[in-house]
C-alpha cells in the first residue's frame, strides 16, 4: 500500500514538473500583440462639409485674405470698369480687412473689420482724410449701423454700443454692452447690423456649418430694441448673410444670402430676398437651397413650392430707388476657375 502511494505521488511530481515547465516551442514564440486600433475618420471643417471626395474637390480650399493692407499705388483701380457717368477712386487705405461703411452726419465714414479686432473712423482733417482706430480688443466687429449719433457694435456673440461717436472721435468711450444672448460659433457667426423704420436693430445669426440641421438659435434674424431688450426672430431659414437694407418707400428688409458650397459649380445660386412677412417668413435653408432647389441630404420630404422666391430688381424699382444693392460675385470654395 505505501509502494503505490510512493508511485502515485511520483507521477504527481512528474505531471506537477511539466506543467510548470516551459515547452519548447512556447519558449521561442513572441509575446502576441494586440492589433492597433482603427483610425477614425477625422471630422471635416464646416467649410468641407458635404465635399465631395473626387481628386478636384480635395484640392479646393478657401484662400485667405492678405495680412496687411494694400498699398495705395498696388490697388488696381485703372483695371475696375465702371457704368457711364461713375468714376472709381480710392478714398482712403491702409485699413486692413474693412468690412462694412457707415457714414455719419458728420460725414464720418465708419470702417468694420471681420477678422481683425478694429473699427476705423476716417475724417476729413486740413483738406486730407486722416484714419483713427476708433476701438480695439473687439472679436468679429463685422456689424456696425448708425442711428441717432450711437455706433452699434455686433461682434460674433454680442452687441454693444458709443453714444454720440463723433463728438468724441479723438477720446472714444467703451463699447457699452446692450446683447449677448448669442452662440459663438466661428462658422457664418459674424454679423451685419441694421437699424429698421421701427428703430429696431436687425442682425443676423448664420448657420454653424456649410449644410447641416441648425439648432433653433442659429441660420435666422432676429431684432432688439435698442437697448438690447426684447429680442424677436423675424425670419428662419437663413444660412449666410453678406448685407442687408431696407427698401425707403416699403419699408421692407431686403438681404443678400449665399447658399450651401459643394453640389455644383453652378447651382444653388445665390440669393437677393426681402421679409414680407416677420416672423413668418423661412428662407427654405437647410432644405432648399438657391429657393428652389431640394437639397440631396436634408430635402427629402420638404417642397420649395412655397420658399420666399428671390427678389429682383424691377424696372419699376429701380426707376424710384435706383437699385441700392450692387451684385457681387465672390470666389467661391468650390469652383475650379476663380472668378
Amino acid at each position: 500500500m505505501a509502494s503505490v502511494l510512493l508511485r502515485s505521488r511520483a507521477i504527481l511530481f512528474v505531471v506537477a514538473g511539466l506543467l510548470a515547465a516551459p515547452w519548447p516551442g512556447a519558449a521561442q514564440q513572441a509575446p502576441t500583440t494586440q492589433p492597433a486600433p482603427a483610425a477614425q475618420p477625422q471630422t471635416p471643417p464646416p467649410w468641407a462639409q458635404g465635399r465631395p471626395d473626387t481628386e478636384g474637390a480635395t484640392k479646393l480650399a478657401p484662400v485667405a485674405p492678405p495680412p496687411i493692407a494694400a498699398a495705395a499705388d498696388k490697388l488696381p483701380t485703372a483695371r475696375l470698369k465702371a457704368p457711364k457717368n461713375f468714376n472709381i477712386e480710392v478714398y482712403a487705405s491702409g485699413m486692413a480687412n474693412a468690412r462694412s461703411l457707415r457714414i455719419g452726419d458728420k460725414g464720418t465714414v465708419f470702417v468694420s473689420t471681420r477678422l481683425l479686432d478694429k473699427i476705423y473712423a476716417v475724417v476729413d482733417k486740413d483738406g486730407k482724410r486722416e484714419v483713427k482706430t476708433l476701438v480695439s480688443g473687439l472679436y468679429r466687429p463685422n456689424g456696425i449701423a448708425l442711428h441717432d449719433g450711437t455706433l452699434y457694435i455686433a461682434e460674433l456673440n454680442k452687441i454693444s454700443k458709443m453714444d454720440n461717436v463723433e463728438a468724441q472721435l479723438d477720446n472714444p468711450p467703451k463699447p457699452t454692452l446692450i446683447y449677448d444672448d448669442l452662440p459663438s460659433d466661428e462658422p457664418h457667426g459674424w454679423k451685419f447690423l441694421t437699424v429698421g423704420p421701427d428703430n429696431k436693430l436687425y442682425f443676423n445669426i448664420g448657420a454653424p456649418c456649410n449644410i447641416c440641421l441648425p439648432s433653433p438659435a442659429h441660420a435666422q434674424i432676429r431684432r432688439i430694441n435698442l437697448d438690447g431688450s426684447a429680442p424677436e426672430v423675424v425670419a428662419r431659414g437663413v444660412r449666410q448673410i453678406v448685407g442687408m437694407d431696407w427698401h425707403p418707400v416699403l419699408k421692407q428688409l431686403y438681404f443678400t444670402e449665399n447658399q450651401r458650397d459643394w453640389l455644383s459649380e453652378d447651382l444653388p445660386q445665390d440669393k437677393l430676398n426681402r421679409v414680407t412677412r416677420p416672423g413668418q417668413d423661412n428662407f427654405g435653408f437647410p432644405y432648399c437651397g438657391g429657393g428652389n432647389v431640394p437639397d440631396p441630404q436634408f430635402g427629402w420630404g420638404h417642397s420649395c413650392e412655397n420658399s420666399p422666391s428671390q427678389s429682383r430688381c424691377s424696372d419699376r424699382i429701380r426707376r424710384r430707388w435706383a437699385c441700392a444693392f450692387i451684385p457681387a460675385i465672390c470666389s467661391l470654395v468650390n469652383t475650379t476657375t476663380r472668378l
